[in-house]
């Protein structure tokens, strides 16, 4: 979800930044602790972060932070979760309690700019939609004049709430909370005609419901909303890590490289798979990443290419069943696109 931070926090989470940036560079950190600390939904957003009935952390966020664990030490499992709030979120990876954040995270210019944050890889184009009882009969959002619209506190949210509906000459009564936990139960008991957030989120959000088949998320998508890990500035060898682990699952994909198929792969004459999968005599890409020759090799292991990991998680083989649409590949009509590893 996209969250502005008031600027009394934004002040004290810079400074927290700036005490940390004077430390070695995140990747040496991360290898000499021997793990990665990774930041995630704290409310347990179901598709993205959330953890099983074991205590698994699963999810579209949680597999790419187990991707960089794969691709660092060529194990996913060498990677510990702190489940984190909207508010909380960025000082944490600010101070450097964290080290990246894949927290369904909004990549704006303020928080390029102003939070000290970089934002490359995007791993869900995601946009603020709603959600209604169907009882309402409602099939549009401009239908919404005069509803009232459950809304966390404290966001951008909040804000392409107020600018649609004053586009649209439209009345809403917000009903505000602070906790998305506390939306969801207010939207749940009724406190609410509308619940809005990022459209990802609300069919996550829908399975909380008592009777999920009772809602419906609305057609509208009101704002752009590119999702994606962030880490801190001037850290450009893990920022590196970080983007390029997203990148090898779109470019396995793209090959057609499984977890099940990726040994066969190796026997590949083809020269872009044998330099994407470490085979090729001379190949120093994982070098020059700071990781093991066979890093693309460990990510695909550990969590499969990008299809594999969408379609799991959020996609047809997931409770949420969303469709590829602008998830889907470059090549086959949608936007997720990763430069060349040579």
């Amino acid at each position: 979800m996209a969250t502005r931070i008031l600027p009394i926090v934004i002040g004290a989470a810079v400074l927290g930044f700036g005490a940390h940036a004077a430390s070695a560079g995140t990747l040496d950190d991360v290898k000499a602790k021997g793990f990665v600390q990774c930041g995630v939904n704290g409310s347990n957003l179901a598709g993205f972060g959330a953890q099983d009935s074991s205590g698994n952390w699963t999810g579209l966020d949680a597999d790419l932070c187990k991707g960089v664990a794969a691709a660092v030490f060529g194990d996913a499992t060498k990677v510990k979760f702190t489940p984190l709030s909207a508010k909380d979120r960025f000082p944490a990876l600010q101070s450097g309690e964290i080290d990246m954040l894949a927290r369904n995270t909004t990549w704006s210019a303020s928080r390029d700019s102003q939070l000290g944050f970089d934002f490359r890889a995007i791993n869900y184009y995601d946009g603020q939609g709603f959600m209604v009882k169907k009882e309402l009969g409602v099939k549009s959002a401009l239908e919404l004049n005069g509803a009232s619209v459950c809304v966390q506190s404290g966001t951008t949210t909040e804000l392409n709430l107020a600018d649609y509906f004053r586009a649209n000459k439209m009345e809403f009564k917000p009903v505000v909370f602070e906790a998305q936990d506390e939306a969801d139960a207010a939207y749940n008991a009724g406190r609410c005609d509308v619940y809005t957030t990022d459209q990802s989120g609300l069919y996550s959000i829908r399975l909380k419901m008592a009777n999920p088949d009772d809602h419906v998320v609305l057609p509208e998508i009101i704002s752009k909303e590119p999702l994606g890990p962030a880490v801190r500035q001037n850290d450009s060898k893990w920022f590196d890590v970080v983007s390029f682990t997203h990148y090898a699952m779109i470019t396995a994909e793209e090959f057609g490289i499984t977890q099940a198929n990726i040994e066969e792969m190796k026997k590949t004459e083809n020269p872009d798979i044998k330099r994407f999968l470490g085979e090729e005599a001379n190949n120093t890409i994982g070098a020059d990443l700071g990781l093991p020759n066979d890093w693309a090799v460990q990510v695909i292991k550990a969590v499969g290419n990008y299809g594999e990991v969408f379609e799991r998680n959020v996609g047809k083989g997931s409770p949420l069943k969303i469709e590829r649409g602008l998830n889907a590949l470059w090549n086959k009509g949608g936007l997720q696109y990763a430069p060349p590893i040579r």
